[in-house]
């Protein structure tokens, strides 16, 4: 289970650049997508990169989120 937390954790701190203005938050839009899609990846390893990858198979909420991290 620590293994979960950190990567939940890292998860949330590679996401951490979006403001709390953004409709969208992609550290909660993202989390079901991540624990899917990503779970093996580790920090500074590309989780945003691995997300984009999958893109065709992310939530709608997910993608939003994404999106509005790129307009940044």
């Amino acid at each position: 289970m620590p293994k979960l937390s950190f990567a939940a954790i890292a998860f949330i701190v590679a996401l951490s650049g979006a403001t709390s203005a953004q409709s969208a938050d992609p550290r909660g839009a993202c989390k079901a997508d991540y624990d899917k899609f990503c779970t093996g990846i580790a920090p500074g390893g590309g989780i945003v990169a691995c997300l984009n990858g999958k893109r065709d198979q992310l939530s709608t909420t997910c993608k939003a989120a994404l999106d509005s991290r790129k307009k940044k």
